[in-house]
């Protein structure tokens, strides 16, 4: 606890702060990282599935196949988390199951399916987009500041 805080508490706050921060259970931080790292690879190893699925049954390039195949990873996830599958499976792998686009894709389908009752523009529509409005300003001002840094050094790339 800072000391800043620690001022303010009173004494018996203060020793009852201490007692609780040594019984506070240990962190397992290697068992949490291996969980993560398998359940992230279990997540990218299925995207290339599908990934491969969609060049090889389907006739799009390797470059076109990503798009239908973050569209498929989203649709899976968002259809997990309506079932409560996705949360049991992110309770187990922790941190490995914030891959970007299932990680998003759940955060926006529970923000939704919470705020149902209150109907679709304020419920729904209010609460996903709470989710959604940082990721997609901040995207958008990042993908403006990397297009702008990549006109001025190079900019043969951009017909300059």
């Amino acid at each position: 606890m800072a000391n800043n805080k620690k001022k303010k508490l009173t004494p018996v706050q203060q020793e009852y702060q201490e007692l609780a921060k040594k019984r506070e259970p240990g962190r397992a931080v290697f068992k949490n990282s291996v969980r993560a790292f398998i359940s992230g690879g279990a997540i990218c190893f299925i995207g290339q599935i599908i990934q491969e699925m969609f060049v090889h049954w389907a006739g799009f390039t390797e470059k076109k196949a990503g798009d239908p195949t973050v569209a498929v990873l989203i649709i899976i996830s968002v259809i997990l988390t309506s079932l409560g599958v996705y949360d049991k499976i992110a309770q187990w792998a922790g941190a490995g199951t914030a891959v970007p686009v299932t990680g998003f894709a759940n955060s926006m389908a529970s923000a939704a399916l919470e705020h149902r009752s209150e109907g679709f523009v304020l419920g729904v529509g209010g609460q996903m987009f709470k989710v959604a409005g940082p990721v997609i300003v901040f995207g958008t001002v990042a993908a403006f500041v990397v297009g702008i840094l990549h006109w001025i050094f190079n900019p043969a790339a951009v017909g300059g």
